[in-house]
């Protein structure tokens, strides 16, 4: 009878060292399995470990941003799903709602978060901002200003940008994919 209890101890001891999973993490899992998405966004998890932090890559197949590859990061913290993830553009390039530190201006990461959104929700929201960029919320003025006065400008400015163009004193990074 010795033995069992020792062996249940044991087992007990290596379960209390286990990391506990939080409800980020059961959540992000939940988010991650119930994913449909087109195959013009990617995800990629440098550390498979950590489902809070990944990459995610959008590949428009259509509008002004076509032939590009735009590269974010999401972070997600403990406090998901009460809090939405943090989005951030790895690459400097040219559009109304991202800004040239990479900060995305998209409202359901802001102040229309609810905790009913999902991971589905945010990458659907960061594609359509490709096929329909918002020149009434922008983070970028400059860029929004030219899309709402001549979008041929815009388009323009759109081409030269992605392939590492300069322009307006800006340097964009070359994001043809």
């Amino acid at each position: 009878m010795y033995s069992i209890w020792g062996k249940k101890s044991k087992e007990a001891e290596a379960e209390k060292k286990k990391p506990k999973t939080s409800a980020a993490q059961i959540r992000v899992q939940k988010d991650l399995a119930d994913l449909d998405i087109p195959n013009t966004i990617q995800l990629d998890f440098p550390n498979p470990s950590n489902i809070l932090n990944f990459n995610v890559t959008i590949c428009p197949d259509e509008g002004f941003y076509t032939q590009g590859a735009f590269k974010f990061t999401f972070t997600i913290n403990n406090n998901y799903p009460h809090e939405p993830p943090k989005v951030h553009c790895t690459q400097k390039i040219y559009h109304p709602n991202i800004d040239l530190e990479g900060n995305v201006c998209l409202n359901i990461l802001r102040e229309d978060w609810k905790p009913v959104l999902s991971l589905q929700a945010v990458l659907v929201g960061l594609f359509y901002l490709f096929l329909e960029p918002n020149a009434d919320d922008p983070l970028n003025k400059a860029a929004a200003e030219v899309l709402k006065q001549n979008r041929k400008l815009f388009e323009a400015n759109v081409k030269k940008a992605i392939v590492g163009g300069s322009f307006g004193g800006v340097q964009y990074d070359n994001v043809v994919g």
